[in-house]
């Protein structure tokens, strides 16, 4: 190569470089900025204890509560939450009933309690953070000033409050229930079922999603997010419900879907969360 030719061979490639290397830094200080323009708000409501990041300004913004799974607590999203508000979202978690800062016993006890009978200590926990879920509400539109029209979701516990949620408190416009059901029964799962109590079974009967349809008559955007190999969770419970639910959607019926990811067992997975701000995005409209 001439000396020439390498010469300006070399300067084109080290511009190159350089613009690679200032967009790469544009990009990083970019998001870098987009996380110092939110912010983290720790309050506690009525004894529950909840976790917003959210844009420094909250007022007519759309909310969204994202749950955990089970034995986890609102910190274990923190990083959903910011995916969120980066969206333009007021991302709020807080500790479902017996989790977190709520726990009535260590973390491991706690799992040995209720997957040793599934029916009598975990439809309450589903049931009664379902039922505490409008308190929230309440707190972020008055507090925050967000927009009454609410998204809701979660991780698989945390997945199968947001569809009860949605049957309790109808400005829950929007879910997005990653590994989860509406089918508290679970027909099919490998965990043995256990028997409810009478308080268990109370919460079933009033709050089950499958079989207390007509509490969707608002007509919800609702998403499963599934692995198509999950045993833990099957999820055909979500396809059952969005086949009963079809005569009452008939006129909207794509505000009903189930995503099955092929060869997913049950694990939460980025495709899931990137599904959920979209679909969120899409009906929300931060």
């Amino acid at each position: 190569m001439p000396r020439c030719t390498a010469f300006y061979w070399w300067r084109n490639w080290l511009g190159t470089l350089a613009v690679l290397v200032l967009s790469f830094t544009s990009t990083s200080a970019i998001a870098q900025g987009k996380d110092q323009e939110l912010q983290t708000l720790r309050p506690t409501v009525e004894g529950i204890p909840i976790l917003v990041i959210a844009p420094k300004e909250t007022k007519a913004r759309p909310l969204v509560i994202w749950l955990t799974g089970f034995s986890g607590q609102k910190e274990s999203v923190e990083a959903h939450l910011r995916e969120f508000a980066k969206q333009g979202f007021v991302a709020l978690s807080f500790d479902p009933h017996q989790h977190g800062e709520r726990r009535i016993e260590s973390r491991e006890e706690l799992v040995k309690r209720v997957r040793g009978n599934i029916r009598r200590h975990f439809w309450p926990i589903l049931a009664r953070t379902a039922e505490e879920t409008p308190k929230v509400i309440d707190w972020a539109i008055k507090t925050l000033g967000v927009r009454p029209e609410v998204g809701m979701g979660g991780i698989s516990m945390g997945g199968d409050i947001a569809v009860a949620a949605a049957g309790v408190d109808r400005r829950i416009s929007v879910v997005s229930a990653c590994i989860a059901t509406p089918d508290w029964l679970r027909p099919g799962s490998f965990e043995p079922p256990g028997e409810p109590d009478t308080a268990a079974q109370a919460d079933y009967d009033r709050r089950n999603p499958l079989t207390h349809l007509q509490l969707y008559a608002h007509r919800p955007a609702i998403a499963f997010q599934s692995g198509a190999a999950d045993k833990q969770v099957p999820p055909d419970g979500g396809t059952r419900f969005v086949t009963a639910l079809k005569p009452l959607y008939a006129e909207v019926a794509e505000r009903l879907v189930v995503n099955l990811e092929p060869d997913v067992p049950h694990r939460f997975t980025p495709r899931m969360l990137d599904n959920s701000i979209q679909w969120f995005a899409k009906h929300l409209k931060p």
